[in-house]
């Protein structure tokens, strides 16, 4: 069944790419997987693969590589994706060896592959769980494991129907888990070496903030003001955010969406009436500080901003899932968040540690707000919660290091 699955993933993502420019990339870029193999592996080398399907999970694994690639430098690196997501942003990563699409999973893409890299180890970020590759591995004696993975009762591994594909977590040596949850569902179905070690994702933003970019606009804009940044917003966030900040004056926005293409940025523009506003790539220091919004309209900038803020607001909580809270959070950002955020084990931890917080509405919103404004305390001490909360949370990397054989 599962093969057959696959082989009809093979077939649509081949027809859809006649009409979808990102599925032709991925369908393009796995095809051209061996190729790429073939030119770039080193028969003589000692590699180690990472698996991650997508941009979120490399930043997970990302601290992982670094530090083996800084303590074991005798081994090679090889990265693979399978959204362009997370391809076409990272192909030039200076840390891994070879970098390229993972082909469907397929039994002939499976054997192939592994024939041709003869991986030492393999580390898969936590939601991939492809059944040949993870078999051949297992039937080939290569170590497996499974990093910042996270369970919950309702995945296919846990109900009545789903056992037969169950049997692919027994491919690995070792899970390094986000939760003592996780272990327990883990161990009910017969897995037991299993450790909590935590999200490496606190390690990744620990070290995102060490080597955060000055940003002289960013900073002539906040010119010790009182600033509010939003980030990876979507329409619903910023019709409740700029509602509210409309009729508050004394504080500044910046505003980084999650889309940043003309049709939405007029939408935004529309929301903010006649505050002066400027955008990031059309503005110089001197416009930037007499403005009073500042819309960036631009990648890669999100998670140097917030050290120039005093609170956040980070959106998709009023849509599929919440962004990143965590790069906020480490600047010692008390953040705000919607109420789709079930799935995030940061957030109901920010929460709890005081350092986060829940909105389902503009009211619930303004309320929020009214509280960290009113209390100058109240502010502090959130922002306290919200670093420290991180930096508790650290050291998952060192952790899984230290339970592996290298």
């Amino acid at each position: 069944m599962y093969n057959a699955i696959m082989y009809a993933m093979q077939l649509s993502i081949a027809v859809y790419s006649l009409f979808n420019e990102k599925v032709r990339r991925m369908r393009k870029g796995e095809r051209e997987a061996f190729s790429v193999l073939r030119e770039k592996t080193d028969p003589e080398a000692k590699y180690i693969w990472f698996h991650a399907a997508s941009l979120g999970e490399f930043e997970q694994g990302r601290p992982l590589i670094e530090q083996i690639r800084k303590d074991y430098p005798e081994y090679k690196i090889l990265l693979t994706f399978f959204s362009p997501s997370g391809y076409e942003v990272r192909k030039n990563y200076s840390g891994a060896d070879i970098i390229t699409y993972l082909p469907i999973d397929t039994v002939s893409n499976a054997r192939r592959f592994l024939r041709t890299i003869r991986p030492e180890m393999a580390f898969f970020i936590k939601y991939e769980f492809w059944y040949n590759y993870l078999h051949i591995l297992r039937h080939r004696g290569v170590p497996v494991y499974s990093v910042s993975s996270i369970f919950r009762p309702e995945q296919i591994f846990f109900k009545w129907y789903g056992w037969e594909y169950g049997h692919v977590l027994k491919c690995f040596s070792r899970f390094f888990v986000q939760n003592e949850e996780s272990k327990q569902l883990l161990g009910k179905i017969g897995i037991t070496d299993v450790l909590v070690v935590g999200d490496t994702r606190f390690d990744r933003v620990l070290q995102i903030k060490e080597i955060s970019q000055a940003l002289p606009i960013i900073e002539s804009f906040a010119n010790g003001a009182k600033v509010f940044v939003v980030g990876s917003s979507w329409l619903p966030d910023e019709e409740i955010i700029l509602q509210y900040f409309n009729n508050c004056s004394d504080w500044k926005i910046i505003l980084a969406p999650h889309l940043i293409d003309e049709g939405h940025l007029s939408q935004i523009t529309n929301l903010l009436g006649n505050r002066r506003t400027v955008r990031y790539t059309q503005t110089n220091e001197q416009a930037a500080r007499e403005a009073e919004v500042l819309i960036v309209d631009c990648f890669g900038l999100l998670s140097s901003i917030y050290k120039y803020g005093d609170i956040a607001y980070v959106g998709g909580g009023f849509g599929a899932g919440i962004h990143n809270l965590l790069e906020a959070a480490v600047w010692g950002l008390p953040v705000i968040f919607g109420p789709n955020n079930a799935r995030f084990a940061e957030a109901k931890g920010l929460v709890e540690a005081g350092g986060g917080f829940e909105i389902y509405n503009y009211d619930s919103f303004a309320q929020t707000i009214d509280s960290l404004l009113a209390d100058e305390s109240f502010l502090a001490q959130s922002s306290e919660a919200a670093k420290r909360y991180v930096s508790q949370q650290s050291g998952a990397t060192r952790k899984v290091l230290s339970n592996i054989q290298l």
